[in-house]
């Protein structure tokens, strides 16, 4: 990848917007890793002592999440305001402990508040790194290297899946949480290490933005909230986050119970999708993205709700054949479709937002899109699941993404309205 270096302060260098963006993108890899750890290990929580019910299972990716989602806008407010690779680094090693110490516990309310705390160091992370890479890298160049980034997810997950699933296997499930939590201790070091570029660095007329001003959190909100496109935006992301977090959480599962594939089989296996195609199509959608830029600034929208929508009848079709080939076949091009958009979204609230407003953008967006999303799906589908069964449980999932991709729709009309009306200003 070309990376520009004219900034209002010479310059950011190739070698620390590489480095920034090396740092960053494994952190997140570990970060999902570690978040979907608890679905290669569901099946030995339900027969270990602890004996947890699909509800207790949900509920742990919900405790995660809700300390996630709750902690995030602090960070966000810290993160348009003090050291952002200080504040990534305190948040990487807060989780990297918390995942250890999830192997050590003998109590479903002991392993839920170690999950909890995990939540705590990711919002750090999540809130501020994005909108840190914007700042290395132009509007042109961010389909792109959001697609870097965000192509961690799908792989860190996979590996989570994969990792856990044979940790668990030969070892144990105490185990792969102490082999998943280690590593982020170095990264941690690594993030502190990171120089933090000014903000709005590689914006037109960045020299306006090099000196934070004094501005309240409450009127940054007020000023991100106010733009129907980014509402819209952030809206089709939780639809699109409650079917992700569904499937990521449950699939395993549902392979095991109603495909009845062998527990490690069904990890690995479909951990190898996730990880094949959301690397594929985190790449494709961002190049694309950025290509389509050329002729419409509601480019990224437009390409998300296409893509989106058009994995909606696969993933129904998928959930619901009993051929294993149409299975195999439809989730993978399901999983392509839906990992198109990954790159695009995280690049269109970059762009809906002002430099010195990033991090509270992208922590609303969390708060948002947990709330709505996949704090929501794990647990009520597992309840579901408890009082009918989980292959009927998990077909709510395809009614999301249709929704997902019409919110996209709208977030694209609307982003052209507010362009028409700017450039008549």
């Amino acid at each position: 990848m070309k990376i520009n270096t004219d900034s209002a302060d010479g310059g950011v260098m190739h070698a620390s917007a590489t480095m920034a963006l090396t740092v960053l993108t494994c952190i997140n890899l570990f970060n999902y890793l570690d978040r979907y750890l608890v679905s290669a290990l569901a099946q030995s929580l339900k027969n270990s002592p602890l004996a947890l019910t699909d509800f207790q299972l949900g509920l742990l990716m919900t405790g995660f999440l809700v300390v996630y989602m709750l902690a995030a806008p602090v960070f966000g407010s810290w993160g348009d305001e003090r050291s952002r690779p200080r504040l990534i680094a305190a948040g990487v090693a807060c989780w990297s402990i918390a995942t250890a110490l999830s192997g050590a516990v003998y109590t479903f309310w002991a392993l839920m508040a170690a999950r909890a705390a995990v939540g705590i160091g990711e919002a750090a992370y999540g809130t501020i790194a994005p909108g840190m890479l914007a700042d290395y890298f132009r509007r042109n160049q961010r389909g792109r290297v959001m697609a870097v980034f965000v192509c961690a997810i799908p792989v860190g997950s996979a590996l989570g899946y994969m990792v856990g699933g044979l940790v668990d296997k030969h070892f144990g499930w105490r185990m792969a949480f102490f082999v998943a939590g280690a590593p982020g201790l170095l990264l941690a070091l690594l993030a502190a290490l990171l120089p933090d570029p000014p903000r709005g660095a590689t914006e037109a007329g960045a020299a306006a933005t090099r000196v934070v001003p004094e501005v309240r959190q409450w009127q940054r909100i007020r000023n991100i909230i106010s733009r129907k496109s980014y509402n819209l935006t952030v809206l089709g992301y939780a639809a699109y986050t409650f079917a992700i977090g569904a499937l990521g959480f449950w699939m395993p599962s549902f392979l095991e119970r109603v495909r009845g594939m062998p527990r490690a089989e069904a990890t690995v296996s479909f951990g190898a999708i996730v990880a094949v195609t959301g690397f594929i199509g985190t790449f494709a959608g961002g190049w694309a993205g950025d290509y389509l830029t050329k002729y419409s600034r509601q480019a990224y929208l437009w390409l998300s709700g296409a893509a989106t929508l058009l994995a909606a009848p696969l993933v129904w079709l998928a959930l619901t054949t009993g051929s294993n080939r149409l299975y195999a076949v439809t989730m993978v091009t399901a999983q392509l479709c839906l990992w198109l958009s990954a790159g695009p979204i995280n690049a269109t609230i970059a762009n809906l937002s002002s430099p010195l407003e990033r991090a509270t953008a992208f922590a609303l967006c969390i708060l948002v899109i947990h709330l709505l999303g996949d704090v929501i799906s794990p647990p009520l589908i597992g309840l579901i699941s408890d009082a009918s069964s989980l292959a009927q449980a998990i077909q709510i999932v395809p009614l999301a993404i249709i929704v997902a991709a019409v919110l996209w729709f709208l977030a694209a009309r609307a982003q052209a309205r507010e362009d028409v009306d700017a450039a008549r200003a």
